[in-house]
């Protein structure tokens, strides 16, 4: 069934949106930068994790987490920061999409901080020595580089982090009865390997390619 005929009262316009949601306040509108300040700064050289959203030449989007020791992405000036990429599984969906599109989106978190910093511009990917020699860790260098050219940048306000209680660990819900990655793996894969042997895998990409 089409998606739209599921549902009778649908938001198709931004005069639509604005006539339930109303218009933001300048108070709102203000915050927001074209490059990074000494508050961006600090935040992401504190930050060992973020979200990174790309989409490819279909429009479809992708998004990605990214984690490491905090300070990982490096500012390299007040427009331009740099992300390392780590061993993964090969399948570089935002690579694949950053070479025919290169508008990113990035979200930095800070462990028990409320605030979120939302960064957005253009990227490309590079090689260069000297830019990877700096996001060294464990003496390994990341073969790549993804470099922002940042044009968009707002610190996001804590409702969400407190209406969650992301970071209140008795607050959680518990993981009992969810799967495994080797169990959905399995199972989406139709794979013939058992969930032992998928396990296995798993941990062994863990404890030898983490950089």
């Amino acid at each position: 069934m089409d998606l739209q005929s599921r549902f009778l009262e649908i938001i198709k316009s931004e005069e639509d949106l604005r006539a339930v949601m109303g218009n933001p306040s300048a108070l709102v509108t203000r915050k927001e930068l074209n490059q990074l300040d000494s508050h961006a700064r600090e935040f992401i050289g504190r930050s060992p994790f973020l979200l990174i959203g790309t989409s490819g030449a279909d429009g479809r989007i992708d998004m990605s987490p990214k984690g490491d020791p905090p300070g990982f992405v490096k500012v390299l000036d007040d427009k331009t920061l740099a992300i390392p990429d780590r061993l993964g599984n090969r399948r570089a969906d935002t690579f694949s999409n950053l070479v025919v599109n290169p508008q990113i989106g990035l979200i930095f978190l800070i462990p028990g901080k409320q605030e979120t910093l939302r960064v957005s511009g253009r990227a490309i990917i590079v090689r260069d020595l000297s830019v990877r020699e700096t996001m060294a860790v464990s003496g390994k260098i990341p073969e790549f580089a993804v470099i922002v050219d940042v044009n968009r940048m707002f610190f996001h306000c804590a409702k969400c982090m407190i209406r969650s209680s992301l970071w209140k660990p008795d607050c959680w819900p518990t993981l009992s009865g969810l799967p495994s990655l080797a169990q959905t793996m399995v199972s989406a894969g139709r794979l013939r390997h058992s969930v032992e042997e998928m396990q296995e895998i798993v941990d062994n990409d863990v404890a030898n390619r983490l950089y």
